[in-house]
């Protein structure tokens, strides 16, 4: 399973986009689905992030709830990317990146057309889109846990 997940809610781009830091609305976001994956009984043995300011924010405050270190991964930076080979041998594993990067990744490996909201979740299997989550949807399975 590999699960990808938009950063959270970032300040506006006033600068170098690489330093924007996730809004509080952002870090609760990042909180929300970390929580939502342990409430899921996600299995995530890996967690590789866009080395940008907010994605690696919204990894480190997501992975909190699933006790995974996350690593940055040059290749979630920004442009396509090829999730089977940068998680191969890794296990089941979350990515966490930008749009439109994390959609168009989707959409090779499922052919589904989907767009992920920020702190959005997209859930692959294979060939098959198993969950398109928005960010409320993360919040309401947050409480379930």
């Amino acid at each position: 399973m590999i699960y990808l997940l938009r950063h959270g809610d970032a300040e506006d781009s006033a600068g170098d986009d690489a330093r924007r830091r996730l809004t509080p609305e952002g870090a609760r976001q990042a909180r929300a689905a970390g929580k939502a994956l342990a409430a899921m009984g996600a299995e995530i043995e890996a967690c590789l992030s866009s080395p940008k300011v907010r994605g690696a924010d919204t990894a480190r405050l997501a992975c909190e709830a699933i006790a995974v270190e996350p690593e940055a991964a040059e290749e979630l930076r920004g442009g396509p990317f090829d999730s089977l080979s940068l998680t191969a041998g890794r296990g089941d594993a979350l990515l966490v990146g930008h749009e439109p990067d994390l959609s168009n990744e989707v959409a090779r490996l499922t052919g589904a057309k989907v767009k992920l909201r920020k702190g959005g979740l997209a859930i692959v299997d294979g060939s098959t889109l198993i969950a398109l989550l928005r960010p409320d949807d993360l919040a309401a399975l947050a409480r379930c846990s």
